[in-house]
């Protein structure tokens, strides 16, 4: 068991490595990691899910572009398919939350900041169902009903393709009162929120799995009553 010091240095490498798109240094860092007995959830919150908070800053900051993006998400995969079984061994993958239907709302093509959200929930060992950009309503009405899932993400980047999200919430909300809708992009904000008829939205990735944790215990605790 690697001692806190230890544990911090190694967490400290591997979110530098992906950062720096180092694929290499990411499944490096990822197995010493487990060589050493850090905790394989820790390694991917606190490692890879950091890093990638900081990439998608970068991003917004035009400091990184699609490439750059791209190669911090192969990094990223890299180091998950090393965690998944150490997190499956340790015993907590029913530490796993829930599961969430994504998508980019018809007209949009704009999926970079949608990307980012799912590579978050996949970290966070939630199911996601990504259906991409320039998703119909029926789509959305569809993949929620096959997947039963407790969150619909409807990301939209544009104000001239936000316009379709009312009638999405209104059709999931009639087929299924307890789905729980959470919005995400730049236009984004409460007003937009509560006018829609959605029950949350996530400014950024970094906060998004935060958002649909809180979603998710609301259900949880309305379904109890």
């Amino acid at each position: 068991m690697a001692s806190d010091e230890r544990t911090q240095e190694i967490l400290k490498e591997l979110r530098e490595a992906l950062i720096r798109y180092d694929e290499d240094g990411v499944v490096e860092w990822t197995k010493t990691a487990i060589d050493e007995g850090v905790d394989p959830f820790a390694a991917a919150l606190e490692g890879l899910a950091d890093a990638m908070i900081e990439v998608g800053e970068l991003y917004n900051k035009r400091k990184y572009f699609v490439p750059e993006l791209l190669l911090c998400s192969d990094a990223l995969y890299a180091g998950l398919e090393i965690l998944r079984p150490a997190i499956k061994a340790s015993g907590r993958e029913s530490e796993a939350k829930g599961s969430i239907v994504l998508g980019v709302v018809e007209g949009d093509v704009h999926d970079i900041g949608k990307n980012l959200i799912k590579m978050m929930f996949d970290v966070a060992g939630w199911t996601v169902y990504d259906l991409g950009k320039d998703v119909p309503l029926e789509k959305f009405l569809e993949e929620q009903l096959r997947t039963d899932s407790d969150i619909v993400g409807l990301s939209a980047l544009m104000t001239t393709s936000m316009i379709v999200m009312p009638e999405i919430i209104k059709k999931l909300k009639e087929r299924n009162p307890n789905v729980r809708i959470m919005l995400g992009g730049a236009p984004i904000n409460q007003e937009l929120v509560e006018k829609y008829g959605a029950d949350g939205f996530a400014t950024n990735a970094g906060n998004a799995v935060d958002e649909a944790m809180n979603l998710l215990k609301m259900l949880k605790k309305e379904e109890t009553k």
